[in-house]
């Protein structure tokens, strides 16, 4: 008796550090496996379209490639255009404005050459549809509003080439709003002319992203959409504070607004840990803080793969499925995964799309 008291407890032990036999391993991946068959998971923040567009840039350096996608079982990825901040000048507003349109049409490009793999979504319609015919799908975006400038027709612009997400700021305020991260608070959340790019973006059916923006954009722009906004990558502050991440009134907000906040795998966001202990069960960690906060139809996943994300088990893409081996481990449900990869963000994302028509139908 004592002996099988001993091994219960030796196998607890083991199973709580994160060792767990081959064969229940083994079968916890078969059955992710499985899940993943069956649902629609979603990255929603890659810097990845950057890279593939880069000449002479090798598939094995990237971290979101196609091929790593599909190995790791992600069934759709946003590819957003980043554009660092620059001084808010004339000359360096039409000069981001053309960057961007350039690389967006280039990262089109590179999707359409492959259209029996893979193709460029434009709605939840195109993301399901895409998952029947067994094609990635690709959501294009911008990681920063400044190449908008003060043109709001711009928006237009950038829809017709298929953004459907704008992260509104980068690290430094812009013609829109406040960032997390500037020394310098500009409008105290949003500007005037912000307030009418959140409303553009709303009838156009643009998600709105307030990851890097400051508290008091958050907070304007859940006042001012009529749409919910998201977080598309973010850590918790409680577990690590830094001003990227969100304080708990913050996911309360988001959450309460029916938005979906969206955990990014950047060390820099995870933990103050030895980097080979940020790993798979750091970031679950924050995946449940959320779910235990909020809910589990609130919380998904925004990798920042090519742009800071990744970590330990989580290199690239294709260890994707090793999260759900992770949550399945820590008791997670079919349905809460079902939420966690795909059904939260696509539900946004239905309200968005909802918001659009009835906005345009009552003009």
């Amino acid at each position: 008796m004592k002996k099988v008291l001993h091994l219960f407890l030796v196998c607890s032990l083991l199973a709580a550090m994160g060792f767990m036999p081959q064969s229940d391993e083994a079968a916890l991946l078969k059955k992710a496996g499985k899940i993943h068959d069956r649902v629609i998971s979603v990255d929603t923040h890659t810097d990845t379209a950057l890279e593939m567009i880069k000449p002479g840039k090798s598939h094995q350096e990237i971290q979101a490639c196609p091929e790593n996608l599909k190995a790791g079982r992600v069934d759709c990825c946003f590819y957003p255009i980043f554009v660092g901040q620059r001084a808010l000048t004339d000359e360096n507003r039409a000069k981001s404005y053309d960057y961007a349109i350039a690389r967006m049409k280039g990262i089109r490009d590179y999707i359409a050459q492959n259209p029996s793999e893979m193709e460029v979504a434009y709605s939840v319609a195109d993301i399901e549809r895409c998952k029947k015919e067994g094609k990635l799908s690709f959501i294009m975006g911008l990681e920063n509003g400044f190449p908008i400038g003060t043109d709001i027709g711009k928006l237009k612009d950038f829809y017709d080439l298929g953004t459907r997400i704008i992260t509104l700021c980068h690290n430094y305020h812009n013609d829109i709003c406040d960032s997390s991260q500037d020394s310098v608070t500009a409008y105290h959340g949003l500007s005037a002319y912000g307030k009418e790019v959140v409303k553009e973006m709303n009838r156009l059916g643009i998600l709105v992203d307030i990851s890097h923006a400051s508290t008091e954009t958050l907070i304007d722009c859940i006042q001012y959409s009529k749409a919910p906004v998201i977080a598309s990558h973010s850590c918790v502050y409680s577990l690590k504070d830094i001003p990227r991440n969100l304080k708990d009134a913050e996911i309360y907000a988001i959450a309460a607004n029916g938005g979906v906040i969206q955990v990014t795998s950047g060390r820099w966001a995870l933990s103050r840990l030895p980097h080979p202990q940020v790993n798979i069960s750091v970031f679950c960690d924050h995946v449940d803080y959320i779910k235990n906060l909020v809910g589990p139809q609130y919380v998904g996943i925004g990798t920042d793969f090519d742009g800071g994300g990744g970590m330990a088990q989580l290199e690239d893409a294709s260890k994707m499925k090793y999260i759900t081996v992770e949550l399945l481990r820590r008791g997670w449900t079919e349905k809460e995964l079902r939420m966690f990869w795909g059904g939260n963000i696509l539900r946004v994302m239905r309200q968005v799309e909802k918001v659009a028509a009835e906005m345009n139908a009552s003009k």
